[in-house]
């Protein structure tokens, strides 16, 4: 069986889809057995780090690789019919608009937010996965990152429950094992020198930071005192004043890979009050670093946490802020939330991704 996976977001900048196709290619490649290939468009044999600001391959096969996308969804050619002659699967990216038509065709449903919450998105990201709506209704087999985003796309697309199978993402392993050393390295690098609530992710509207500003700053004086708002991601499509609201507390922009573990596992509470989320992986990679968590009580988040996160509505100041008071003032239950996430993070493992997207590959090969 030979598997071809759309990877160009891989060579644009991308935060959850990148993530998720980076670990989820590494690893789909290790468990490959000798009679199953795991290949990639553009042709990538190997990855260099993750970095989520610019592409993760060298100059002249990011440049191929987006010219080769470019004739592709804008030319007459069948460009990916030739490029994926061989190939049993493709699986599609939503930035791909002409799929291979001899292949089986498979795609990632990460979530449905666009289709949700079209007012939260910019009118590229609209047409972005307006075009990838397409490939959804035509694909032989689709993956859905959750329970939730499976229910989600069958109630607003109308596809068939029976051509999606829920296959959770992973964790990265660094998240499972943070040393004190890195953790006292990053705290020394940020100038992170009293304890703090952390977020992290990409400054927009969905992940609701707004309001997770005005509850930290409702807080009594001598727990702002005592404690710090780091808010670190890069300032994707905010409003004027999300941004300056961001501003008012500490934000480090956008943070190096290497550093988002250190970082999350240095936090004393990690908030992330979004209003909608397919899978969650700051939250999921939150809990694995034994970070306690509040976060929202929507979409895919009660699925991901289970008993291990303080729950809250995010559209009430008063539930964020009593949350943030309750776990900032208890060490114990600091504790409590720490060990239950730890525990749950071991569910969201790539290893484990990546074998039953083996499985859910060879099912759509046999039809």
């Amino acid at each position: 069986m030979r598997v071809v996976i759309d990877a160009v977001p891989l060579l644009i900048r991308s935060a959850g889809v990148k993530n998720y196709l980076y670990h989820w290619i590494e690893h789909l490649r290790r468990a490959a057995g000798g009679d199953t290939a795991i290949a990639t468009f553009p042709a990538l044999s190997g990855f260099g780090p993750l970095k989520h600001n610019c592409s993760i391959a060298g100059g002249w096969r990011t440049r191929t690789g987006l010219a080769a996308l470019a004739l592709a969804n804008y030319t007459p050619l069948p460009v990916l019919d030739w490029l994926a002659a061989d190939a049993d699967v493709f699986h599609a990216s939503g930035l791909t608009r002409h799929p291979p038509r001899r292949a089986r065709l498979t795609a990632t449903i990460h979530d449905m937010t666009c289709w949700l919450m079209p007012e939260l998105h910019p009118a590229a990201n609209l047409r972005a996965d307006r075009n990838f709506e397409k490939t959804l209704l035509r694909a032989d087999g689709l993956i859905a990152v959750s329970e939730s985003t499976k229910s989600d796309a069958v109630r607003v697309l109308g596809l068939r429950p029976e051509k999606i199978t829920v296959i959770h993402s992973g964790i990265a392993a660094p998240f499972f094992d943070v040393s004190v050393e890195a953790i006292d390295a990053v705290r020394a690098r940020y100038s992170l020198n009293r304890p703090f609530v952390l977020f992290i992710g990409t400054i927009e509207p969905r992940k609701n930071i707004d309001m997770l500003v005005y509850a930290f700053k409702a807080l009594p004086a001598s727990v702002r005192q005592e404690f710090e708002l780091v808010v670190a991601g890069p300032m994707g499509w905010a409003s004027a004043d999300t941004a300056a609201r961001v501003r008012s507390v500490r934000y480090l922009g956008y943070i190096p890979e290497p550093d988002i573990a250190p970082l999350t596992a240095a936090a004393t509470v990690f908030a992330y009050p979004s209003l909608y989320e397919g899978f969650g992986f700051p939250v999921a990679q939150a809990m694995a670093a034994g970070t306690p968590v509040i976060t929202s009580n929507v979409s895919s988040l009660p699925e991901i946490t289970g008993d291990a996160a303080l729950l809250i509505d995010p559209q009430s100041l008063s539930e964020l802020r009593d949350a943030l008071s309750r776990l900032l003032l208890s060490p114990t239950l600091r504790a409590e939330l720490a060990a239950r996430g730890r525990s749950r993070a071991r569910a969201f493992r790539w290893e484990a991704c990546a074998a039953r997207s083996l499985a859910f590959f060879q099912e759509v090969v046999r039809g």
